[in-house]
């Protein structure tokens, strides 16, 4: 398997793991019992993520052992390391960089594999072994059987594009670059919305002059949407709005889909500016306000409308009801069931606070802000997720390289 490929430059190589003195070795499955509340990290499939080879630490399990334990010894971790995962969703690449904690300590369901540095940056491996044709070839590598699955030995015989190694280390810097500037908007992004939720707490706290209390059928007209059926097939094709397509804050026109509508729903479903959305079921009570992302939509029954009888802002109510989600309230409202809904009935019971009109504006103004910051912060990450994933198809394949510097000499 170490033919070199027509798709890779002349003086690339492909070989296998195994031909790059990989050491490949998992887990074992006694673990439980050295679980603890803090200690060495046990790294898991859980901490494996498809979009980027760094671990997610966020929600980290924790052993104590002997370090001196042979099984300790066996499935320690190390600086350079690539994980794989072997069982379930199998494929997914980890590297173990000077971020994660040491010791830790790998399970059963990851391959731990190990290369020799004089002869490949494991980091340009990790990297490649995470890119779209690798990830093509590990579901024709798996195991056969009832349990999908790959053995150590497939996991050897995996292979990688061999560039040469000062090569190998420039793309992986490269890469490095843009998943660092990743990290650094997803951790100000986190930290923008914390703060939005803390402002929203504060604000919505208040029992200022002038604020009473009044429940949503007070003061919306709420409507839930009409269920399609076979019978409405001959309607009139409306783009319409659907559970999906809501997500706290803002509608996705892109999930919208197409239905069929009578000419009755045309008239009773139609959305207009200011129009409150709010999940019926998935993500209960999930909620946004319609701002005539296009200018003609209609909503459909997995969506209750709220429609303002004009003493209560319309993104206010949404703040609101995003904060009785965070504390569990509207999913206690629809009960435990797996069919969980927010009825129509439940939802006009709501209790909210009424602060003075004017008093609804400014807060509503403040909301707005941090809204626009957390907006443009998705949108950079967007962005850089994109430039990455052309980055890693350039630069992983040879169609675009990277001279060093005696090549600029």
């Amino acid at each position: 398997m170490n033919s070199r490929s027509s798709a890779v430059p002349s003086d690339w190589q492909v070989k296998t793991l195994g031909e790059l003195a990989a050491q490949v070795t998992s887990g074992s499955r006694g673990w439980a019992a050295h679980y603890a509340d803090h200690g060495s990290l046990f790294v898991r499939i859980t901490n494996l993520d498809r979009s980027s080879i760094h671990l997610d630490l966020s929600n980290s399990r924790f052993v104590q052992i002997d370090p001196n334990d042979a099984e300790a010894r066996r499935t320690r971790l190390a600086i350079g390391d690539i994980l794989v995962s072997i069982t379930a969703d199998i494929g997914i690449i980890g590297y173990i960089d000077d971020q994660v904690p040491m010791p830790a300590y790998v399970n059963q369901h990851i391959a731990r594999v190990r290369l020799d540095p004089r002869l490949v940056d494991s980091r340009f491996v990790a990297y490649y072994l995470a890119s779209w044709e690798p990830q093509r070839r590990f579901v024709g590598a798996t195991d056969t059987g009832a349990k999908a699955g790959m053995n150590l030995s497939t996991v050897s015989a995996l292979s990688t594009v061999v560039p040469p190694l000062a090569e190998q280390s420039r793309i992986a810097d490269a890469l490095t670059d843009i998943d660092n500037l990743i990290a650094t908007v997803e951790r100000i992004l986190a930290k923008k919305e914390a703060i939005k939720q803390g402002v929203t707490q504060e604000l919505l706290s208040g029992r200022g002059k002038g604020w009473r209390s009044s429940s949503v059928g007070e003061e919306f007209h709420v409507q839930l949407g009409k269920r399609l059926d076979a019978a409405v097939n001959r309607g009139v094709l409306k783009e319409c709005i659907n559970n999906r397509a809501v997500r706290w804050g803002r509608v996705l026109v892109s999930e919208s889909v197409l239905a069929p509508l009578s000419y009755a729903d045309i008239r009773d479903l139609r959305l207009t500016a200011g129009d409150v959305l709010v999940c019926e079921g998935g993500e209960i009570g999930r909620a946004s306000v319609w701002n005539a992302e296009i200018p003609e939509a209609y909503f459909l029954n997995t969506l209750h409308r709220l429609r303002s009888k004009g003493r209560y802002e319309p993104r206010l109510l949404v703040a609101f009801l995003e904060r009785l989600a965070n504390t569990g309230e509207l999913s206690a409202l629809a009960g435990k069931s797996s069919l969980a809904h927010l009825t129509k009935e439940n939802l006009l019971r709501v209790r909210i606070p009424v602060p003075p009109l004017a008093e609804q504006k400014r807060i509503v103004a403040s909301l707005l802000v941090q809204d626009q910051q957390i907006t443009a912060l998705e949108r950079m990450l967007v962005k850089n997720q994109a430039i990455r994933q052309g980055m890693m198809q350039q630069l992983l394949t040879g169609r675009t390289r990277l001279p060093g510097k005696e090549d600029l000499a």
